[in-house]
């Protein structure tokens, strides 16, 4: 649940997120779910000639099972958050 409370507080900034099909998507970051799906907005494609038919697509729905990398705005990541959170839920006993 860690990624998912991150990635919810990231909620309208701009991220680019790689497919596992090699395809770059840059938008903004509209909703986030516990599967790690991502719903993008205002999109736009790192690659026209190899995708001209994304030219027309504004919005976009993305599984994410099929993201392999999701770029985020350094200054937005506060690392130190992280880590502190990382520790706290490695830190809970399983049962």
């Amino acid at each position: 649940m860690l990624f998912y409370s991150f990635f919810k507080s990231l909620v309208g900034k701009d991220v680019v997120v790689e497919l596992k099909n090699d395809l770059s998507i840059c938008g903004t970051l509209h909703s986030v779910d516990q599967y790690l799906n991502i719903k993008l907005t205002d999109i736009s494609v790192s690659d026209t000639e190899k995708y001209p038919h994304m030219l027309s697509v504004k919005n976009c729905f993305i599984r994410g099972s099929v993201v392999r990398y999701v770029q985020l705005p350094a200054d937005e990541v506060d690392t130190q958050l992280l880590q502190d959170a990382a520790r706290k839920e490695s830190a809970v006993p399983t049962r």
